[in-house]
């Protein structure tokens, strides 16, 4: 049996052939760490989660870089309006992020590559490109990706080359398909930027969105590697503007296989930010729902469906973990001394498990493949002609199973690592900043806590602190 998976740019399912027998390079768009990220960004990154553990589980060794936007408009804008740094406020959400990712059970990546200790390789590109003649100087100081030079311009996104803007710009770092038209690969500097910028040959600035995961993915992975993940909103305009570079500049085909995930739902509308309709993980924890009831009901629809947010569904997960843990914890009792080794269920279930998802991560082929052996496995344990090595097989075989789905081992609410001295020298800070009458630093300060799961109170005694 082969892997296929459904690539975006061929709109088809292909066969699976890394570049390197038995290695996969990934790489997956991250967060912009200027919020806390909502379970919609989370359905995508648990996808890359589930792509990464089934490959794993077939045997590749798979090495992953994962991206933090730490500068981009919308990092900057919200830096101003809460009257920190751009460093304060991306560090305090960076710290959130790892911390849902380790409530999530997610895998960390092998590299968090971060957008603003990349500058100078971006800068590097941007030059090349110039160089080429795909890039050009506006007056502005800016420096746009010109689009009219790159004849496969539009093919991720399947857009139509004769509708494009020629001559046209635009400097937005996200924008529609009805804005197709050159896009900015260095920003010139503007007052609104504050003290965000670098010194580059086209005079002070910063880097585009686009450019930063062109650099990034190829610096950490090699300018042509395996797998690009993303939710499909990264399709346009920003995996489509990343292809037109990378490969402009390098010269190399960059991914050979690009996969994109559906939209979280809320009322049959995207769940987003802009929106207003979203949640994040410590919105749901803090109603009362476990992490394991949040990633199951994330990751047991096909990456490819939407997937409509409802606390139905997670009531119905958490009952669906619940028994795959019950079936567990009944195979490790059960003290039977039957003679059926369960060999042709447990075949049975491992072939079909890795039919299901080798065709394109069928999740529902390869859940209905786990719970005929849970239906089975109950019944003979009942039964009591189940042998002592078939209960250990069939759990051994689920343990193996749970590497994919990563949850019968889950805590259920968020994992944070107290640092004592840490909270209590963050405390005193806080302390100093209020007597200075610094209040944005406080806040800043306490924000940054909440976000590693602190809750700090004020009272007649002095702060304490308590976890959320």
């Amino acid at each position: 049996m082969s892997i296929r998976f459904y690539n975006t740019i061929s709109r088809e399912k292909e066969k699976f052939e890394p570049l390197e027998a038995g290695k996969v390079r990934i790489y997956t768009c991250g967060p912009t760490v200027y919020d806390f990220a909502h379970i919609g960004n989370y359905r995508t990154f648990i996808f890359e989660d589930l792509l990464r553990r089934y490959l794993e589980y077939r045997d590749y060794e798979v090495i992953q870089a994962m991206n933090l936007t730490d500068v981009d408009d919308n990092t900057i804008r919200r830096s101003q309006e809460r009257e920190i740094s751009l460093t304060a406020l991306t560090d305090e959400f960076k710290s959130a992020f790892h911390a849902d990712l380790k409530t999530l059970n997610m895998q960390p990546a092998h590299h968090y590559p971060e957008a603003t200790e990349y500058v100078d390789e971006m800068i590097h590109m941007i030059s090349d490109l110039e160089t080429k003649g795909y890039a050009y100087k506006a007056e502005d100081g800016s420096v746009y990706f010109n689009i009219e030079k790159y004849k496969q311009y539009g093919k991720l996104a399947n857009l139509n080359p004769e509708e494009m803007v020629a001559g046209g710009r635009v400097a937005d770092d996200s924008y529609d398909k009805e804005g197709v038209r050159d896009f900015a690969l260095w920003k010139g500097y503007k007052p609104e930027d504050g003290d965000v910028q670098w010194d580059s040959p086209w005079g002070k600035g910063r880097p585009g969105w686009h450019i930063e995961c062109s650099v990034m993915s190829t610096e950490l992975l090699g300018t042509h590697f395996d797998i690009h993940c993303g939710g499909v909103d990264n399709i346009f305009p920003h995996h489509e503007n990343e292809i037109a570079q990378s490969v402009c500049a390098t010269g190399e085909d960059f991914v050979n296989y690009w996969l994109h995930s559906e939209y979280l739902l809320v009322d049959n509308k995207k769940m987003s930010k802009s929106l207003n309709n979203f949640y994040t993980l410590r919105d749901l924890l803090d109603q009362g729902y476990p992490a394991e009831a949040i990633r199951w009901m994330l990751i047991t629809t096909h990456y490819r469906q939407k997937l409509n947010f409802s606390v139905a569904r997670l009531d119905e997960a958490l009952k669906a973990v619940n028994r795959l843990r019950e079936f567990k914890a009944k195979l490790v009792a059960y003290e039977g001394d039957g003679t059926d080794h369960a060999s042709e269920q447990i075949s049975t279930a491992g072939s079909e498990f890795t039919r299901a998802m080798d065709d394109d991560l069928n999740i529902s082929g390869g859940l209905a493949a786990i719970f005929d052996l849970v239906r089975w496995g109950n019944r003979v344990m009942v039964e009591l002609t189940l042998s002592q090595k078939g209960a250990g097989d069939i759990t051994a075989l689920l343990q193996g199973f749970d590497h994919v789905l990563g949850v019968l081992d889950m805590e259920s609410g968020l994992d944070v690592e107290v640092d004592e001295a840490l909270i209590a020298s963050k405390i005193a800070d806080r302390k100093a900043a209020r007597a200075n009458k610094d209040f944005a630093t406080s806040d800043a300060i306490r924000d940054e806590l909440l976000a590693l799961g602190i809750e700090l109170i004020d009272t007649p005694d002095g702060t304490k602190w308590k976890l959320k």
